[in-house]
């Protein structure tokens, strides 16, 4: 909006002392205003945020549901400087109306999505307040950060009537410094949380699961000293098995400030200069490491210091390529046995959060005989990576660029970015993630192909340790599978999406597939499948029993053994989840049904197919 310069006289015929008066008070107004959305300080990332000391905002905050964003926004869309954020409460006396009141408002449980709170907020799409009032006391040379381990999709933060920060991206975690807003005793916090799908987020207005809004992680406050470790990386080196190496960065460190790194169990330590970036480079060498794997998911203790700032750290040490054909693990072929999951939660349904959440959705997948989960389509939260981690199910960890983003668009490329950034620096210590996905199932296009080389390059840039792949759409010319989408320069692993007996043709066209790869990369089977309703039977060739879906694993089974670089398979999915894309009566009813397992836990025949193969490795060369 612009503004422009006005002129004003006491003696002007246009301006009456009385419109005069009232214009300063409007540029008075305007000026608050501006204050006020003066930007505040850009939230950060915590690695291994989860590990610190923290004062938890888990629990009941007042809700009050904002159609338009009145609470926020004038009648012109202009900020307004007498916003919700203030928690203002009526006074006897006062003639002003005060048309909110957040201690009398419906609650709302953080964590969790409210669509599965409240009937009303089901299939709700906009903003939502929250507010939560909490005591604390402040530590002398200490910074506080409000932690949010997710809010979908933008979301605003204002501590004490202060604006702390303010982020886009549904999936991962932010932290806002909230040291000068904080004080001795009673402080209230607010937000407001918009999950209003737009053209231009990532992911776009379009999605197969559902939009599940709010503050659906953790919220909590972590206290650091005024100079802290914020980002980390420490992994086993692919050139030494015995040595480990990576860095750590202090914030506000001064160069030639010193880093500490202790292993005990390995009597293993090191020191580290901070350098002009505040980066430390780490390199020591370990005697007798056990190295993390499936089989044997060891885990260490890693004490990392700095000056008055130390993290406990609970990590594997592992290594990860690709040669060839090849997906090495330690060195040694690899093949993949997993299962695609989403972010829902079993039973209560919703979006997952809890560590009980990870452990069903894990323990199913290890139940089947998996190896490895492909988290989709989007990053999942700390729980979900720490019960991996400790399980020894290795990670496929997918960035939200999602079907058809605005490829063309510089401002949507710096969103993904943004959250690949986020991805990854929150990440970056878990042993269980092998797999940096970029993308599913884009459309091959220049600009396409363009954006997502870009964020490839970009995740190598951040973790060259790791492997960068996308789930690519397959194109067909009669019965033969041909995969030449040029993204797959760009990437260390091949994801290929299938549905042959589902959306194409029937469960035996499988039987006469072949498949052409113009890569000599390894190859994920990373989506295939068909919808079933757990009860629902029938014959083979009845569409939505389990039979049918039984039907398709069997063909789909029979012709991936035969792909000669196949090194890996997630079919789609372990569970069923919420889809506004899925109206069928009596059938989907919201739900897309292709889960091994109903949201309510009852296994389908399918996983069973799936089990059998996997315990017997009938597919994939043995390891």
């Amino acid at each position: 909006m612009m503004h422009y310069p006005v002129r004003l006289s006491a003696n002007s015929p246009k301006y009456s002392p009385r419109k005069i008066a009232r214009l300063f008070a409007c540029a008075a107004l305007f000026v608050a205003a501006s204050a006020w959305a003066a930007p505040a300080s850009a939230p950060i990332v915590l690695t291994g945020a989860d590990r610190r000391p923290a004062t938890s905002l888990s629990g009941e905050w007042g809700s009050i549901v904002d159609p338009y964003f009145s609470g926020l926004f004038s009648f012109h869309h202009e900020e307004k400087a007498n916003g919700w954020f203030r928690n203002e409460k009526a006074k006897p006396g006062d003639t002003r109306p005060v048309e909110y009141d957040f201690s009398k408002a419906p609650k709302l449980k953080v964590p969790g999505d409210w669509n599965t709170q409240r009937q009303s907020l089901y299939y709700y799409e906009g903003p939502i307040w929250y507010e939560r009032d909490f005591t604390y006391q402040p530590v002398e040379h200490k910074r506080v950060f409000l932690h949010v381990g997710a809010a979908n999709y933008r979301s605003w933060f204002w501590v004490n009537g202060t604006k702390v920060c303010e982020h886009e991206g549904g999936f991962t975690s932010f932290n806002c410094d909230v040291t000068a807003a904080i004080h001795s005793g009673a402080n209230f916090i607010v937000a407001a949380v918009d999950n209003t799908r737009h053209e231009d987020n990532v992911p776009t207005l379009e999605t197969d699961w559902w939009n599940y809004g709010g503050l659906t992680r953790e919220i909590s406050l972590i206290a650091v000293p005024d100079q802290f470790i914020d980002q980390y990386d420490l992994h086993l080196s692919r050139v030494d098995a015995s040595v480990i190496e990576g860095w750590v960065h202090v914030m506000d460190a001064e160069p030639g400030a010193t880093v500490a790194i202790q292993i005990p169990e390995l009597k293993a330590k090191t020191t580290a200069t901070v350098g002009d970036g505040g980066r430390a480079a780490i390199h020591f060498s370990v005697q007798s490491l056990e190295r993390w794997s499936p089989e044997s998911p060891k885990l260490y203790k890693v004490q990392i210091r700095a000056g008055q700032d130390e993290i406990s750290e609970l990590t594997g040490f592992r290594t990860v390529e690709a040669r060839g054909t090849e997906i090495l693990l330690n060195g040694k072929p690899i093949f993949l046995r997993g299962i695609c999951i989403h972010a829902e939660a079993p039973y209560r349904t919703g979006r997952a959060y809890t560590d009980k959440d990870a452990e069903t959705l894990l323990g199913w997948a290890r139940e089947m005989g998996s190896n490895y989960v492909r988290l989709a389509h989007y990053p999942h939260d700390e729980t979900m990576l720490r019960a991996a981690d400790r399980m020894g199910l290795l990670v496929w960890s997918e960035n939200p660029v999602y079907w058809a983003v605005q490829f063309d668009n510089p401002k949507v490329l710096a969103k993904a970015e943004q959250q690949l950034e986020e991805e990854i620096n929150t990440s970056r210590n878990h042993p269980a993630i092998i797999l940096w996905s970029m993308a599913n199932e884009t459309p091959n296009t220049e600009a396409r192909t363009r954006f997502i080389t870009t964020e490839a390059a970009h995740a190598r840039g951040l973790d060259p340790t790791r492997l960068i792949t996308a789930a690519l759409l397959v194109r067909a010319e009669g019965n033969t599978k041909i995969v030449d989408d040029p993204l797959g320069k760009a990437l260390d692993v091949i994801g290929v999406n299938e549905y042959i007996g589902w959306y194409e043709k029937t469960p035996e066209t499988a039987d006469v597939t072949e498949w052409r790869f113009d890569f000599q990369k390894p190859v994920i089977a990373s989506e295939l499948g068909g919808d079933a309703r757990a009860g629902l039977h029938g014959g083979p060739n009845d569409r939505w029993t389990e039979e049918y879906q039984a039907n398709i694993y069997r063909h789909q089974l029979g012709m991936l053994s035969k792909i000669a670089q196949l090194r890996g398979m997630s079919p789609w999915i372990l569970m069923d989840f919420r889809s506004p894309n899925r109206p069928l009566a009596g059938i989907q009813d919201d739900f897309n049904r292709k889960g091994l397992i109903s949201e309510q836990g009852q296994k389908k025949q399918a996983f069973f197919i799936l089990q059998k193969a996997y315990k017997e490795k009938t597919i994939g060369k043995a390891e």
